[in-house]
């Protein structure tokens, strides 16, 4: 971390590099570069989030599809929970059958 001492002797070098007439002009760019990244970064937050609330490829959408026909609640769940869902559901099932081929 830069220090209150640090930054007034960087700001000084700066000065007696560029001139008082330049200043002005390095600020603006610099706030322009720092709007320009802040920009870039949201943009780049929100094309993650749809990323994640779509599915991602075909294999997705069948376990999606899969999950919607075996009758469970598919909203707000990721695949890997679905996944994990339509194998209880499968495993409650032989259970199941065992128990009636077996009474």
């Amino acid at each position: 971390m830069i220090g209150t001492q640090e930054l007034i002797l960087i700001l000084m070098a700066i000065l007696f590099l560029f001139g008082p007439s330049k200043l002005p002009e390095m600020a603006r760019s610099l706030g322009k570069a720092a709007g320009e990244f802040k920009k870039a970064q949201i943009e780049a937050e929100h094309e993650l989030k749809k990323m994640d609330k779509s599915p991602l490829d075909d294999r997705d959408i069948k376990i999606h599809n899969l999950a919607i026909e075996m009758g469970l609640d598919v909203k707000n769940k990721t695949i890997e929970q679905l996944v994990e869902e339509i194998r209880n559901k499968i495993k409650l099932n032989e259970g199941l059958a065992a128990k009636a081929a077996g009474a």
